[in-house]
């Protein structure tokens, strides 16, 4: 395999912090490898260097093969606000093979208004052209920071497909494990300053990386047994010390200095977290029959739940279907607003105490200091602030070490509703693995708006699927889950398109003057599927009166789902056939 990518030498600091120093690796063809870090220690440093927008403080060489094309994806995407989509994609671009692999790529991607002006895009949607245009180039070399974030989980999907079937090479910053495993054949880490490389998916990266720290950890044992007897022969009578070589004098201060060095990672530690809480009554919060709507569109159609304790909910569905909309009634009043009106009525507790982390809610003052923010240092050095950050500006944060401290804010307030509006974005991974832990715990009612699969897997007892109409649909289980739901009603469509297919293969009725009389068979089994369909409409009806209730307890609330799921199946075979007959 050719390669792709030589790195030597290259380091970065910021002030007084190192983020790395004189390191090196290769990249070869066909590589596909996912940067892990801790936030603030240097992954998009690393590759703002290697697209030239940084240099190495120590020089060093980065050499790409000749010839190759390299495409790469920055977290911020530098766009023409009043250019259309497909000009800003073709920005530089005239062949007409580029435009027919963008349009493609873009409608992978959910993006079909191409003459919408960028300044009239979300933020997600504006990831989606910025991806779109980076794939349409097809580059042999991919360099991505966070591709996922800000993504819904269709174009999560579209674009794990696409790379996991494409021969290219590539290097990303993911947080996302589902999509690192199923795209990813090694993994990098860049840690306290060094590079490791590990050669398959995130399950081998976690078991070869603890192998690592734990052989580190027992060589600083061996060193200390050591250290131990040069400590006796030092501490030798001042006579025989005094002519003691020194050379081993000075063996002795490097053994010191090799012993100390016991390899900790860090971790949230969310224990006195825990601790706390507030207290929450029978009633959280309980909708009836909420519609709601802005600028004359439904976000919301006729939504009645009544949220319980404990409970935890995930919210998914694709962007700008009103999942943050729903968040923002869930979690107060709404303040007056022409543009918008609600019918219905959204009641809650009174012992409520919410807790909101929005994606667009950080407004700390980048002038002030870490400890300035958050003035419980216990609290700071569980999130993984050592003490030399506390004097730190705002402003010298990464993005995720500023998101980990809004996280710590809204925790603090010892929330017992709470509400997380996309909270994987700018996490590193270490960071996500422990605060799922933490929410796993969590004595309260927690209701999650993400795009992260694992994140929602591991959390969600059951999923509000938003579907873009208003319509709101309760699943139980988790993500996983659904899409095998979704896969089998898929199945089942494409079973019954082919069972219909050879009839349609016969020769042609000849045209008749009057419409053929149903048979006396079938005229008795038109009037039996009316009966059947009313019936299962009717029960159909009841079981989501029962589902909105909020009163059902875990099984029969699955019971429920699922014979929801198969009324909604039979009423389509059903209605169909007399659709059939009646024409």
């Amino acid at each position: 395999m050719a390669s792709y990518l030589q790195i030597e030498n290259i380091s970065k600091s910021y002030g007084t912090k190192v983020l790395f120093q004189n390191i090196g690796f290769n990249i070869n063809e066909g590589d596909k490898i996912a940067l892990i870090a801790p936030n603030g220690t240097g992954k998009t440093s690393l590759l703002r260097i290697l697209s030239g927008k940084d240099v190495s403080d120590s020089g060093g060489r980065i050499i790409f093969l000749k010839d190759i094309r390299i495409a790469f994806l920055e977290q911020e995407y530098i766009f023409d606000p009043g250019a259309t989509v497909m000009e800003q994609v073709m920005s530089g671009q005239s062949s007409f093979e580029y435009e027919l692999r963008a349009k493609q790529i873009l409608t992978g991607l959910g993006i079909t208004s191409l003459q919408a002006r960028m300044d009239s895009l979300s933020g997600g949607e504006v990831k989606r052209v910025a991806i779109a245009a980076m794939l349409s180039s097809d580059a042999d070399f991919y360099i991505m920071d966070e591709p996922t974030n800000h993504l819904d989980i269709d174009a999560i999907e579209y674009l794990e497909s696409w790379f996991s079937k494409a021969r290219c090479t590539l290097l990303m910053v993911t947080h996302d494990r589902y999509f690192l495993d199923r795209v990813c054949n090694t993994v990098m880490e860049l840690d306290h300053g060094s590079v490791y490389i590990y050669r398959g998916g995130y399950l081998n990266y976690l078991e070869k990386r603890q192998e690592r720290i734990d052989n580190y950890n027992a060589e600083t044992d061996k060193v200390r047994n050591v250290l131990r007897r040069e400590l006796e022969w030092m501490r030798s009578t001042p006579q025989a010390r005094s002519g003691k070589a020194k050379y081993r004098k000075e063996a002795f201060y490097a053994l010191k200095e090799r012993s100390e060095q016991v390899y900790r990672t860090g971790k949230v530690d969310m224990g006195i977290l825990r601790q706390k809480g507030s207290y929450l009554g029978n009633k959280v919060v309980n909708f009836s029959d909420v519609s709601f709507f802005w600028r004359g569109k439904c976000y919301l159609d006729h939504f009645s739940y009544n949220f319980q304790r404990n409970e935890k909910v995930g919210i998914v569905g694709p962007n700008a279907s009103g999942k943050t909309t729903f968040l923002n009634l869930l979690a107060a009043p709404l303040p007056d607003d022409p543009e918008s009106y609600m019918t219905g009525e959204i009641q809650w507790g009174e012992s409520l105490r919410t807790g909101y982390y929005r994606q667009a809610g950080m407004s700390f003052k980048e002038d002030q200091t870490v400890l300035d923010t958050v003035s419980d240092t216990s609290l700071l050095s569980r999130f993984m602030f050592p003490r030399e950050m506390y004097s730190s500006r705002i402003s010298t944060l990464s993005g995720g070490e500023k998101r980990r401290l809004y996280l710590l804010t809204i925790l603090m307030q010892e929330p017992n509703l709470l509400i997380l509006d996309e909270p994987t974005n700018d996490l590193d991974i270490v960071t996500l693995g422990v605060l799922e832990e933490y929410l796993q715990e969590f004595k309260g009612t927690l209701v999650i708006v993400s795009h992260d699969r694992h994140f929602l897997d591991r959390l969600a007892d059951h999923l509000f699927v938003f579907t873009g109409d208003g319509t709101v649909k309760d699943f139980v289980g988790d993500y996983s889950q659904y899409r095998e739901y979704l896969k089998s009603v898929e199945e089942q469509k494409k079973a019954r398109k082919k069972e219909e297919k050879p009839a349609r293969e016969h020769p042609p009725v000849p045209a008749q003057d009057k419409p053929r009389k149903l048979t006396w068979k079938e005229q008795r089994e038109l009037e039996s599927l009316e009966a059947e369909i009313d019936a299962l409409n009717a029960e159909k009806a009841q079981i989501e009166e029962r589902l909105s209730g909020g009163s059902l307890s875990g099984s029969q609330l699955m019971q429920d789902t699922l014979r929801h799921q198969e009324i909604a199946g039979l009423l389509d075979i059903k209605e169909t056939r007399w659709l059939e007959l009646s024409e």
